[in-house]
């Protein structure tokens, strides 16, 4: 992938000539470097926590007045479910940051020398990366009895399904875009530019009803759309929510004049992890 690598090795570098338990045991290995930097690291649990809170608080309280609540329902309880899938894409996509800081340092010429195949690293990679994002978002369900939001162990189960499916995309999607940039400086803007448009193009924050038609298309064009959507249905089957709430605070993506079902948002979910997980997988093999 990168000259220095290729070099130092030659053209008939041994990169793929470990077995399958050893391509197993790298990405393990991986895997739990990422969950230990990650325990180490507890400034980086908070701050990852900070805007998911100021949002699900300061802009939950201040539109709840604006909005109004129907049957004891408001907009902290809409937006809680955009809040947990926030904190899930943003510590999803910026745990591909080691990438570029192992670039920097030296061990990312360590790895890719080694007698294994680059897939074994972008897997190691991605399943680390979206364990730590599913444990962050999980945390954020602690928040779910403050606002009033019920919590039951079947929602739990199903809230972390989704986050782990929308970790999975959202990391391996970062891993690609680190793959081709040099610099810490420069992931973060890009980053940045992605991350925001993303997020509040997903109807995270606001519902997706009622948007004018371009609006309402490039929310539809957005994946993350498509991850947001599925949290929030597991989170308002469990709140008894009246007609009069469901109809002010809608669910659903409809497309061509008709809503999804889970399945099939879930489905572009999944679709759009494996794009972007073979993209990684390619980018990493081959030599710029």
């Amino acid at each position: 992938m990168f000259p220095a690598d290729t070099q130092s090795q030659g053209p008939t570098a041994p990169l793929h000539s470990g077995g399958f338990g050893d391509e197993v045991r790298t990405a393990v290995m991986i895997w739990q470097r990422e969950l230990i930097r990650f325990v180490r690291t507890r400034t980086r649990i908070l701050t990852s926590l900070i805007q998911p809170i100021l949002f699900l608080f300061v802009l939950g309280y201040g539109m709840s007045p604006l909005v109004g609540s129907v049957a004891g329902f408001d907009f902290k309880k809409f937006v809680f479910p955009g809040v947990v899938a926030m904190s899930v894409v943003s510590t999803a996509i910026f745990s591909a940051i080691s990438i570029v800081w192992d670039r920097e340092f030296g061990f990312l010429r360590e790895m890719l020398v080694a007698p294994v195949s680059r897939s074994s690293l972008v897997l190691g990679k991605t399943a680390g990366g979206a364990t730590v994002a599913t444990v962050q978002g999980t945390i954020m369900l602690a928040l779910a009895p403050i606002i009033g939001v019920h919590v039951t162990l079947l929602m739990i189960i199903e809230v972390i399904g989704c986050e782990l499916l929308m970790a999975v995309a959202l990391t391996s999607f970062g891993v690609f875009i680190a793959s081709r940039i040099q610099k810490i400086e420069s992931f973060q803007v890009v980053m940045q530019l992605l991350l925001l448009p993303m997020l509040f193009l997903s109807g995270a924050l606001f519902p997706l009803s009622g948007l004018p038609v371009w609006l309402s298309a490039v929310t539809r064009i957005n994946p993350l759309t498509y991850a947001v959507d599925p949290l929030r249905h597991v989170v308002f089957a469990e709140q008894n929510m009246p007609a009069a709430a469901a109809a002010r605070f809608p669910v659903g993506i409809e497309l061509f004049g008709k809503v999804l079902p889970i399945g099939v948002e879930l489905g572009v979910v999944a679709v759009f992890a494996a794009v972007f997980l073979g993209s990684a997988i390619r980018s990493f093999g081959r030599p710029e």
